[in-house]
């Protein structure tokens, strides 16, 4: 209702008990032939108001992603592309100094320490697993709780000693929980291990587990299916086996991963000798 009607009507109800009703009548009368001008004037005001459902729809509309970057431009953090950035380092020590500082992902922000790898520069094998556990994040060495342990045991079998192969991990911090690598931590940490491979150049490749199988070889399936069968990256022949966590808690798979050792074995020439 408009301020005016709303004015003169309360006039009215105001006189009613001092003018009398015939006077009310005549004063009703002569109101409802203004009508037609007041609401006139009041159709004039209500087109000169902005439509609220337009303005609401301006200022409360969904932030889908378009308008919200519109409405707060913030400047984006710049994407690393880690699967096309390409490392070049001189040697292992100048390419530790880099992993070091690396912050590419949320792990920085738990490990106690980086697990960069250990072994001989010029290794002609190569192990490679999944990330550090508990027992490495704390020491900075690869393959040191009981897992560690097993695999030290096998590389005796195979006729190696731990100082002459190289142990690596597809990730450089131990991720919470022992919890298995996210895709995007796994694509930060590929270019330090591409680069560690390219550096010590082996012979031949292990890969332990899934995991590693998964990121190196972008093969996604269980390592049963696989096992044994050989591969290759940058040339270089892979073995897939299980991974020595796997290994003690299955006691079964053990004959299987000393059969797919003996094939690596076989590459340098070395045969298992039966007592």
């Amino acid at each position: 209702m408009s301020d005016d009607i709303f004015n003169q009507i309360s006039k009215i109800i105001a006189k009613k008990g001092v003018s009398g009703v015939s006077k009310d009548a005549a004063e009703w009368s002569a109101l409802l032939s203004e009508m037609p001008k007041i609401a006139a004037n009041t159709q004039a005001q209500f087109e000169k108001t902005p439509d609220t459902d337009a303005v609401s729809e301006t200022f409360i509309k969904p932030r889908t992603r378009e308008n919200a970057v519109q409405e707060h431009p913030v400047s984006a953090a710049p994407t690393q592309q880690h699967t096309t950035q390409h490392i070049n380092t001189q040697n292992l020590d100048e390419l530790r100094n880099l992993v070091v500082k690396c912050c590419n992902c949320q792990l920085a922000n738990t490990r106690n320490s980086i697990v960069f790898g250990e072994g001989n520069p010029n290794a002609e094998l190569m192990f490679i697993g999944e990330a550090p556990g508990a027992d490495e994040d704390l020491s900075g060495r690869p393959f040191v709780g009981k897992a560690g342990q097993l695999l030290d045991k096998m590389i005796t079998a195979m006729q190696f000693s731990r100082s002459e192969v190289y142990i690596a991990n597809i990730l450089k911090c131990r991720p919470p929980f022992n919890r298995n690598p996210e895709p995007s931590e796994a694509a930060c940490c590929m270019q330090y291990l591409e680069e560690q491979i390219r550096l010590v150049n082996p012979k031949c490749i292990v890969l332990l587990g899934a995991v590693a199988t998964r990121f190196l070889l972008k093969h996604d399936g269980p390592v049963s299916k696989i096992r044994g069968t050989w591969s290759s990256y940058n040339n270089i022949p892979v073995m897939i086996t299980y991974h020595p966590s796997y290994l003690l808690r299955t006691e079964s798979a053990k004959r299987d991963c000393w059969n797919d050792l003996q094939k690596v074995m076989a590459k340098f020439g070395k045969f298992h000798k039966r007592s």
